[in-house]
This record gives structure tokens, sequence and C-alpha cells, in this order.
């Protein structure tokens, strides 16, 4: 075998293994204030009051009072949180990708790298059955950084003691694959089952039985 050979897979979260819709939670919130939907989507999904909660910096109570603030929000910590939180959903896509991962957890190591906060990780852990197959979960608010920052992607090489051009890595987002490109981690776009099994394929990794 060459010595890139790929010893790791290293998987994203969100829209491989759980898919998600922010879209229902914003109309949920906009009752509980005076702004509509795509205004909350870009002043709290897509805001540096979420990357800092996604880093870690923050606690669950410091994001929900400044959600709070930033939208004159009308709603209690008790009642945001399910709304936070209630944005996933697992499909047969999912389910698939699942599967081939239990396929490959006889050959290669698996691991997960994830943009994520504590409460979406808490979720996710309780009502989808899908973190038991990774034998180390990368989480942006443990580590305290998010994707494309390369810190959290090197985070990765050192823990599991591998050469970049050893690690295989999925992610649906294309700036996030391209920042683990350069870093020389042999990284592709996830896009479908049949795409993922395709670029499994051309670094001639067997998926096994």
């Amino acid at each position: 075998m060459p010595e890139a050979r790929i010893k790791v897979i290293l998987f994203d979260l969100g829209n491989v293994l759980v898919d998600f819709d922010l879209r229902p939670a914003a109309e949920r919130i906009s009752s509980f204030c005076s702004k509509g939907p795509d205004e909350i989507l870009k002043l709290l999904f897509d805001s540096g009051v979420t990357n800092s909660f996604e880093k870690g910096k923050i606690s669950a109570e410091e994001f929900y009072k400044k959600a709070k603030d930033i939208l004159d929000l009308k709603l209690g910590y008790e009642s945001f949180v399910p709304i936070w939180n209630e944005v996933f959903f697992f499909s047969p896509k999912n389910r698939a990708v699942y599967h081939i991962a239990n396929c490959l957890k006889k050959n290669y190591r698996i691991a997960l790298l994830s943009n994520t906060n504590i409460l979406h990780y808490r979720y996710i852990k309780d009502n989808f059955p899908v973190f038991n197959v990774f034998e180390r979960l990368f989480l942006s608010f443990e580590i305290g950084a998010i994707k494309p920052n390369k810190i959290i992607y090197q985070k990765v090489i050192k823990v599991l003691h591998v050469l970049p051009e050893n690690v295989f890595y999925t992610d649906d987002r294309p700036e996030l694959v391209n920042s683990a490109s350069g870093l020389g981690i042999k990284s592709f776009i996830f896009t479908s089952i049949k795409q993922l099994i395709k670029d499994l394929s051309s670094q001639s990794i067997v998926l096994g039985d």
C-alpha cells in the first residue's frame, strides 16, 4: 500500500449525518418578537453571537440573553431552547451515510468534525443515534474554533496522530472543504450518497461488508 493511504475517515455532521432546516425555527421565534423570519435568520442564526456560541466562548444562558436583546424577544429561556434545538431531522440520506460509516469502521478510524454548540450537541445526542459509530468527536464548542479556521483541522491531525494526507474528509460546504484541502487533507464536497461512494473509491477506500 502507498505511504499516503487513508487511515481516518472524517465526517461533517450537519446536512451529512443529520439534516436541518432553520426556517421553521425562525418562523416560530418571529411570533415572540417584532422581526420577521428573514431578519431573524440573519441576526441570530447567521451572526457573530452564534459563532461565539459555537466556539464555546459563551454559555447557553449567555447566548439566550444576547439573542433576547438582539431580537427584543418575549420568550423565556425554557421555551427558547426547544425552538432553537428542534431544527434537525433524520432523512434516508442520513441513514445511508450512517450505514457507510459503520461499514468503514471495520477497516478505518472514523471521526466527526462539526461546527456546533452545546445545546445542539446535547439535543442530537439524545434524539439521533449517530455519535456511537465514531472513535472521536471534534466539536467546535469544545475546541474553541470553528471551520474554516485551520486550527480545528490541525487539532484533528494532532489528536489522531496522522498525516493530513492520511485523512479523508467529507463536508457539504465548499469553503470548509477548501480550507481542509489547503492543509493536505483529502477533502471532498458532500452532495449525495452516490458522490460520496465515488469519492471514497477514488481514494481506494473499501466499504467492507
